[in-house]
Parts: C-alpha cells; structure tokens; sequence
C-alpha cells in the first residue's frame, strides 16, 4: 500500500454569513482513490477546481441537515456534474427529513426532466446513535443525530489504513453524542458559533474536546464577520489542553 493517510480539507469555514475569505461550511474527505463531500452550501466545482480535485470523482455526499447554508448548492453542483457527462453514480445520504426536503427541492427543478442524468443513489440514516453510514475501501462513516434545531447528524471519519479518526460536530448544541463520536480522534472539527440554543461556544467546545480526550481540537461554523473570533481559540483552551486551532478555508487535517 502506497500512501495509507488521508486528508480532511476545510472548503469553508463560516456560520451562516460567509465573507470573502470564508465560505459557508462544507468539509471534503480525499483518500487515495475516493472523494467525501459533507454539505453543499453552494456550487464546489470551482472551489474543488482550484484545489486541484476533478468535481466528477466526488463518490459521496453526505447532507448533515436542511438548512440553506449547508445544502443550497446541492441543485446547482447535481446539474453542473450532468452537463458535464457525468455518469458514474453519486451516493448520497442524510436523514429521513432532510433527504425528503432535498427531493422537494429538487422537484421544483424539475430534475426528472434531465434527460440521461447520472445515477443518484440515495441512503435514508435513521436517527440512531453510531450509525454506520458509509464503508469503503478505505473510509468508515458513523453518524449519530446532535441537538440542533432541526434533525441533524454529527460524524465520525475513520481512515482504515491508518487507524486515525477524526470528527465532525456539525451544528449542535454541546451534547453526549458527539462527546461518543469524538472519542480518541486525531482531530474534532466542533461549530463554535456561540453560546445560543442549538449551538456551542468556543469554551464548551473545548470541554466537549477535553471529555473525548481528542488530541487536537479546530472551531468551525464561527461567526466570521464578527471581530469576537479573534478571542475564540483563547477562550477553547481554557477548558482543553490540546492543540487548538480556528479551522480556515484550505486548512488541512490529515488522518
């Protein structure tokens, strides 16, 4: 085996209001021979274009929950890929609300009338904790429902080759489940957007990091047009003795 590590790579890194130099939060997964999209908050092509990857190969999209800024460019990124003679399937996956809003979506567009488009293969996740999402050659995806304020998944990564994990809170108010997905993971990825229902603070972040005994911890799904986040990493070392970063667009995490 050639290369037996993989990366997380940060395609955006904002809450709700992204800025010029973060966009809405989305997280690619690349492995030697695979892609991972987690949300679709607008059109990748260009974002993976620039980053070297080949929007085509993307094998996986994971959709943690139907709110605009994580699932907008779903539509658009589905129609980009058929008009450019996409024909390998695309696996796609979330809970039993968010996938029947996105096919709701998607009959506003009219997508059955897109003649030849490519396989679409969807997988419903019931709210269940650790459940086994996706298992790959190399990847293994666990999701468990988090307490936003609509249904929602948080997610466990494991590379299979080399043995790490990392985790990905999602948008969630701190909370047991991903205190379990986190366990002993290279990193944990937790929304930091403040302490209001539905979601984290950096401080609470960083104790939901301490109880998982994460050997890294990296805020996401900050506010980025608020000039607060310059305290934000401070704030999570308070309660977490580990690596502490504010995780910006093109940050990469390998594992």
């Amino acid at each position: 085996m050639q290369n037996p590590s993989a990366e997380l790579i940060v395609l955006g890194s904002a809450s709700a209001v992204p800025t010029i130099d973060h966009e809405n939060t989305h997280l690619l997964v690349v492995g030697r021979d695979e892609l991972i999209l987690i949300d679709c908050p607008n059109n990748p092509l260009v974002p993976l274009q620039k980053r070297g990857f080949d929007p085509l190969k993307i094998d996986h999209l994971i959709l943690t929950h139907f709110h605009a800024d994580h699932v907008a460019g779903v539509a658009p990124f589905l129609m980009s890929s058929w008009l450019m003679g996409r024909k390998r399937p695309l696996h796609l996956y979330g809970l039993d609300e968010t996938l029947e809003r996105f096919e709701k979506m998607m009959a506003l567009f009219e997508w059955e009338t897109w003649n030849g488009l490519y396989p679409i293969e969807i997988h419903p996740l019931p709210p269940q904790r650790m459940r086994l999402v996706l298992q790959s050659e190399q990847f293994e995806v666990h999701s468990s429902p988090v307490r936003h304020l609509i249904p929602t998944i948080g997610l466990r990564i494991r590379n299979r080759w080399s043995g790490e994990s990392v985790a990905y809170s999602c948008d969630t108010e701190p909370c047991e489940e991903v205190v379990e997905l986190s366990l002993g993971v290279k990193a944990l990825i937790h929304e930091a957007v403040g302490e209001y229902r539905g979601h984290t603070s950096p401080v609470q972040a960083g104790e939901i990091a301490r109880r998982a005994g994460a050997q890294a911890l990296y805020l996401i799904h900050y506010p980025s047009e608020d000039g607060r986040i310059r305290d934000w990493e401070s704030l999570a070392r308070s309660t977490f003795e580990g690596l502490v970063g504010l995780a910006q667009d093109g940050l990469k995490i390998p594992f």
